[in-house]
Parts: structure tokens; C-alpha cells; sequence
């Protein structure tokens, strides 16, 4: 019996070790992997911002909103890529009009942005965040403060006019991002734009997978959440799988608020 218990705790005893090694080296990885993610993001970010300053002055005005656009297109490539961010798409993302999407996160831009080029409809904090702020405004970004009607009013003609140029314009009209457990109601203000051009429409739904780890408390950015914090995590993931689906952009009947509406319906039915 003795003889068998010594046999078992030598067994153990190796087996401590091995697994020590084993936990020490996959720490070791990941904190390699985040740090390097860190140096690439920041570091492309700062030659994509400089070449942005340096090109687009020199592009005629009127092609001025594609070409940013086309320029953070590139940017969300290259960022899917190096954040490790895999991205299954359900239906086609429209090339023109509006398209109206649930929110999750800070991600649903870069990844929208990787699928084809856009321009996107951000509340006006987000002119302020470091690095999201600076990409947000030079890739042309529609800023609303959604406190002020007027506000909305400029936004809505802003949006008109960059519809227009065919260049296919994201809204997020929950007003905020959440946790994904369901869709918020959608404001319709913003809509009077597709009302007044009679544009079309499609609406998309986000989600997104962890093998380890939480998509609520470390995916989604929400509640009173810091971002630096909540980024600096992302990094240290070794796969985010994103799942986009779309519905078909049409030209949508009604008042703004029955649209709006309907494109929660839909948003919801694409969830299920």
C-alpha cells in the first residue's frame, strides 16, 4: 500500500511541474501576442492617420467621402487581421443607401469597415476617444449629439448628402451599445434621411463568439465601461469570431418610425 502511494504522489509530482511549464508558457504567448498587437495597431494607425493628412487634400472634393471611406476600409483589414478577428457573413453587405445595424461594440466599426467601404454615423463622444476618435474623424464619420435636435436635423442632411455620393452609410439607432441579450428600441430621427431620398434601405445583425471568455463583460462595450481597459483585454484574445448578417436593401414605405420598426423586427428575426 505504501509502496503504491509513493508511486502516486511521484506521479503527481511530476505532473505539477508539467503543468506549471505548460501554464507559464501559454501566459508567456499571450502576453507576447498582445504586446505585439499593441505595437502593430498603434504603430499602422499612426502611418495610415499620416497618410490620410498627406493624400486626401490632394483628391477632388467630390470623390472626398469615398476615398476615406475606402481608406479605413483598408484600415478594418488590416486591423480584422492583426486583432485576430474572423468574420462569417450572412447575406451581402449593401454598397449604397443606409444600412441600419444593431450595436455591440467598438468592433462592429472595424469590422464593418473591413467588409467593404462606408462611412459611419458615431455619437459625438466618440470625436474624443484616443486612436477610435482620430480614425473616426479622418475616415469622415457623421458626429450627432443626440441631446440637441438640432443636431440631429444637420445629421440628417449630412447623411442625405453623403448618401447621395453612393457611398453606403451605417447607423447604429439604438443610441448605444448593450450586451447583445436583445435589441434596444430604435430611434427614428435619424431615418428621415432614407424617408426624404427615398433610398434604400437594409438592416444587419452583429454578433460575436469567444472560445474562452465572456462576449458580454469583454466583447461588448457598454454600460459605464473604460476603454483602455476593455481594449488592452481584446488584445490578449487569441480569436474573436464576428457573425454579420444582412438583409436586403430596399426602398422601405411608411413613416420613419414604422421603418423604424420594421428594421427592428427584422434585426431581431436575423438573431434567431
Amino acid at each position: 500500500m505504501n509502496m503504491v502511494c509513493r508511486a502516486s504522489a511521484a506521479a503527481d509530482a511530476e505532473q505539477f511541474p508539467a503543468a506549471r511549464h505548460r501554464d507559464a508558457l501559454q501566459f508567456i504567448t499571450a502576453a507576447l501576442l498582445g504586446i505585439w498587437r499593441v505595437f502593430a495597431v498603434v504603430f499602422f494607425s499612426l502611418c495610415a492617420l499620416a497618410h490620410n493628412a498627406i493624400t486626401i487634400p490632394f483628391v477632388r472634393r467630390l470623390g472626398r467621402v469615398h476615398a476615406r471611406a475606402k481608406w479605413l476600409h483598408h484600415w478594418g483589414r488590416f486591423a480584422c487581421c492583426v486583432l485576430g478577428i474572423r468574420v462569417r457573413l450572412h447575406g451581402s453587405m449593401p454598397s449604397s443607401g443606409l444600412l441600419v445595424s444593431n450595436h455591440l461594440s467598438y468592433l462592429d466599426i472595424v469590422v464593418l469597415s473591413s467588409i467593404r467601404p462606408c462611412v459611419f454615423v458615431a455619437k459625438r463622444d466618440v470625436a474624443n476617444w484616443p486612436l477610435f476618435g482620430w480614425l473616426a474623424r479622418a475616415a469622415g464619420a457623421i458626429f450627432i449629439d443626440r441631446e440637441r435636435r438640432f443636431s440631429s436635423n444637420k445629421g440628417v442632411d449630412l447623411i442625405r448628402k453623403t448618401i447621395a455620393t453612393g457611398t453606403v452609410v451605417v447607423l447604429f439607432p439604438e443610441g448605444t451599445s448593450s450586451d447583445g441579450s436583445t435589441v434596444l428600441p430604435l430611434k427614428s430621427a435619424l431615418l428621415e434621411s432614407a424617408v426624404q431620398l427615398r433610398c434604400p434601405v437594409a438592416s444587419a445583425s452583429v454578433g460575436y463568439a469567444l472560445d474562452n471568455g465572456s462576449v458580454a463583460d469583454e466583447v461588448c462595450y457598454w454600460r459605464d465601461m473604460t476603454l483602455l481597459p476593455h481594449l488592452l483585454n481584446l488584445l490578449f484574445k487569441r480569436e474573436i469570431r464576428a457573425n454579420y448578417s444582412f438583409s436586403s436593401a430596399k426602398v422601405r414605405d411608411g413613416s420613419r418610425k414604422e421603418i423604424a420598426r420594421e428594421l427592428r423586427d427584422e434585426i431581431i428575426s436575423m438573431r434567431s
